[in-house]
């Protein structure tokens, strides 16, 4: 039955090619459904305290006589108490889109604003700042470019000593500058790079998770890879990125999703990946999946998968992501792989759930695909064991890609068997469709398996298909 078959197999490069092809197609169509979700994200940053304070009180629309009384009073009010009620009143209305839309229209309001902001008085200039913030996550987009007097001053505020002021300018910045083109304009011959590396030397958490947001937008523009990236490059905060990701007990999640955004959005631009990889970029994510990977063979937790998904939601699909975008074209980077031995420990994580199921058997496509000598060295050990494991898994997607690592096995290596007394498996090309290996799984209804808010795990394994990339 075999020999008669044999014949009309197409040739072993063009299915390969087709199969890379699929999977290309499939990352291709998730990532832009991932960075269109990212490119609208803002973040809005209110005070726990005050907003509990403030509960009572109902935030009013206002209107032009309202807020220009507002801003007089903070501007000549006979005190300083006086005039900071005037602001928080005015930042409680402009939490309302029409009051933002009054605001941006009624000629001198900024200006204003933007005298309060640089009084000399700390808690006017911190009022002036969060009504500044307000305006910031507004989804008008006139909104963000009325704001561009006062991005000047926000970055010089930058290099303040105040911690809790320095997050409010930078989660400010970001909404601003994921906005509007103009503000990116302006703060670029500024000096946001070389400010946004500075403030990474920051002792302070929540001033680094909030650079590293700023950051994330700031890398997103569609003019990056031209002016953003190669200053970011130039700059010291691509050390810095990866140290603030190195594996241990100094790792803050929260710091780390944000970074790894940071990191994935460069590799995608694709002007330097090598620059990173001198840096030590390969050895640090390896190092982060390995340390995820002892985690979870540490823990005494049957529920696995709420070990991590609830904890921890994010880390290791985010560091797979990676580490299959570094592997999806470079021989060099799969070479380096195996010769780190990494492969065991990437099968240990196959038990942790359906996504990072999929995204392990992703990143050993990438090096099976490379050929005879990369599948040579991915046979022994417990591979087909492990696979033979997914087979029986009732996810779809998971054994669609454990057949698809198998044809590339068989291709490229015709004369193996299962073992002792099993019978020698031929190459075919598998009758199973493939087609079922969609994306709908990670894009789909109902299915927010990979959604940016939740995955920092997609992430450290998207910068191991794209560095290679490039």
């Amino acid at each position: 039955m075999w020999s008669g078959r044999q014949s009309r197999l197409r040739p072993v490069g063009c299915v390969v090619e087709e199969l890379r092809c699929r999977r290309r197609e499939r990352e291709a169509a998730l990532r832009k459904a991932r960075r269109e979700q990212q490119l609208i994200s803002k973040r809005l940053l209110r005070d726990d305290v005050l907003v509990e304070a403030e509960g009572g009180c109902v935030a009013m629309i206002l209107g032009e006589a309202e807020i220009q009384q507002f801003l007089q009073l903070a501007q000549r009010g006979t005190e300083e108490k006086e005039r900071e009620r005037a602001l928080v009143s005015l930042r409680r209305g402009l939490q309302h889109p029409e009051t933002q839309r009054t605001f941006i229209w009624l000629e001198g309001s900024m200006r204003t604003l933007v005298g309060l902001l640089t009084s000399n008085q700390a808690l006017l200039q911190l009022e002036a700042a969060r009504c500044l913030h307000e305006l910031s996550h507004s989804e008008q987009s006139a909104v963000a470019e009325a704001c561009l007097p006062a991005t000047s001053y926000l970055l010089t505020y930058l290099s303040g000593h105040s911690s809790d002021f320095i997050e409010l300018c930078l989660y400010t910045l970001g909404n601003l500058i994921v906005e509007s083109e103009a503000v990116r304009r302006q703060l670029l011959p500024q000096g946001i790079v070389p400010a946004l590396a500075a403030c990474i030397q920051s002792p302070h958490l929540t001033v680094l998770e909030a650079l590293g947001y700023a950051l994330s937008q700031l890398l997103q523009a569609k003019e990056a890879p031209e002016m953003i990236v190669p200053s970011v490059l130039g700059s010291t905060l691509p050390q810095n990125i990866l140290r603030l990701l190195q594996p241990g007990p100094k790792l803050n999640l929260g710091v780390a999703v944000e970074f790894a955004w940071c990191l994935h959005y460069i590799i995608c631009s694709q002007v330097n990946n090598a620059l990173l990889i001198s840096h030590g970029g390969l050895s640090t994510l390896a190092m982060l999946l390995l340390d995820v990977a002892g985690a979870v063979q540490r823990t005494e937790d049957a529920g696995l998968e709420l070990f991590f998904l609830q904890k921890q939601p994010s880390l290791l699909p985010e560091g797979l992501w990676l580490l299959n975008n570094l592997t999806a074209n470079s021989p060099c980077f799969c070479t380096s792989l195996l010769s780190m031995d990494l492969i065991e420990p990437l099968l240990q994580l196959l038990p942790v759930s359906n996504v990072v199921s999929v995204l392990v058997l992703t990143v050993l496509c990438n090096v099976a695909e490379k050929g005879p000598a990369y599948c040579q060295r991915l046979w022994p050990g417990p591979l087909l064991p492990c696979l033979m494991g997914t087979l029986a898994s009732s996810e779809t997607e998971v054994v669609g890609q454990s057949l698809e690592l198998l044809q590339l096995l068989f291709l490229y290596r015709p004369e193996v068997s299962f073992g002792p007394g099993t019978p020698v498996l031929r190459p075919l090309v598998s009758p199973w469709p493939l087609a079922f290996l969609s994306y709908s799984h990670f894009s789909g209804p109902g299915k927010p398996v990979w959604t940016p808010g939740q995955n920092f795990q997609l992430l450290v394994g998207k910068a191991l298909f794209e560095i290679e990339v490039g």
